[in-house]
């Protein structure tokens, strides 16, 4: 077996998302070596499913359970790749040092274990921190930050959101009204709103539904019930879809970092998170949000009436869609056919759409 490099992140979405520009980094250090991420099942496969690495484990399996209660895997796959390693970064807090011991028992040359949320940790933005943690130049991350869906991808998931109706013959808003919490969502009034404008323009509002969603998304359907929800698809058919949109509206969310880093044009409404600690980067994304949050705790702020951070209009995302529609080439195209007939093995997939009011 080639020599190895092993990644390891047990966090949610957006974490992992987050830490995508450090593991570019981190892997063109080892070129010639074979990659292993171990993390949680979607971001995991799907980061595995775009060629990103060369391997995925999920984080829940026996190897990875053993491993963090300190015994060497010594028989299984992870042992075997362990075996081989120069370089093991793992972004989890080891306090007791259990993990680097397992890890030196398995003959790991070099070792980073270090928890993104570490007070030692001297970066703002939490890409930031994970590039810190592996010794590299923190920045804006917008080019490390962007990655392509395989054309292999692009491919199933159109014959499958075929299957399921998408009307492709019209520009597709994407709107993910949940979040990791329903303190970081936005008024579900405010987003039927500007759901009503958009298919004004003759443009067609999707519902994106996460696992954690149910509840978002019904107070937002109930609001707008003619607008088909799109639920329980694989995270693979949701870059697909994310891909087909000509625009993404969504909460602090990992969905919302996933579209960020699909580059799709979007727009991120923040409340009481700091978008300068968590946005996600590019020239692509435009961030909104109400007033400064002064809220102490995550108790003050479920119990802040006014909501004066999410204090965001629907006026005011229409008004950025219509910003985004004056950066972007507004020819009517085909995104799908362009992506499907590309002859190299990653779709760049452009998206084209026309806003009646943009004109000035």
């Amino acid at each position: 077996m080639a020599r190895t490099v092993i990644i390891l992140h047990p966090g949610a979405l957006g974490d992992v998302v987050l830490a995508v520009p450090a593991m570019r980094r981190l892997l063109a250090r080892f070129p010639q070596h074979r990659s292993l991420l171990i993390a949680n099942e979607p971001i995991g496969r799907f980061l595995l499913e775009c060629r990103m690495v060369d391997a995925w484990i999920p984080v829940q399996g026996a190897a990875c359970t053993d491993l963090f209660a300190g015994s060497v895997p010594a028989s299984t796959d992870l042992g075997c790749w362990l075996n081989e390693c120069d370089c093991t970064v793992a972004w989890i807090n080891d306090e007791g040092g259990t993990l680097a011991a397992a890890l030196r028992c398995c003959g790991v040359r070099e070792m980073i274990i270090q928890s993104p949320f570490s007070h030692e940790l001297q970066a703002m933005h939490q890409g930031d921190r994970f590039l810190e943690t592996i010794g590299d130049t923190v920045g804006n991350g917008s080019l490390d930050g962007q990655m392509p869906i395989p054309s292999h991808l692009m491919e199933r998931g159109q014959v499958h959101l075929e299957r399921m109706g998408i009307p492709f013959d019209r520009p597709i808003v994407l709107i993910h009204p949940g979040s990791g919490s329903l303190r970081k969502c936005v008024n579900p009034e405010v987003l039927a709103l500007a759901i009503e404008q958009f298919q004004g323009e003759d443009m067609c509002p999707l519902i994106l539904e996460g696992p954690a969603d149910r509840k978002s998304v019904t107070g937002l359907s109930n609001l707008v019930p003619a607008v088909p929800v799109i639920a329980g698809e694989d995270l693979s058919i949701v870059a697909c879809l994310l891909a087909r949109s000509v625009l993404y509206i969504g909460n602090d969310s990992g969905m919302t970092h996933l579209a960020a880093l699909l580059a799709v044009p979007a727009i991120a409404l923040f409340g009481p998170t700091d978008p300068e600690r968590w946005a996600p980067r590019g020239p692509h994304v435009t961030v909104l949000r109400g007033a400064f949050c002064v809220c102490s705790s995550w108790g003050s702020v479920a119990a802040c009436s006014g909501k004066p951070c999410f204090a965001i209009s629907a006026e005011a995302i229409v008004a950025a869609g219509k910003e985004i529609a004056r950066s972007i080439d507004t020819t009517h195209r085909n995104p799908s056919q362009y992506a499907l007939s590309r002859p190299d093995s990653c779709a760049t997939v452009p998206r084209s759409f026309s806003l009646s009011m943009v004109t000035t």
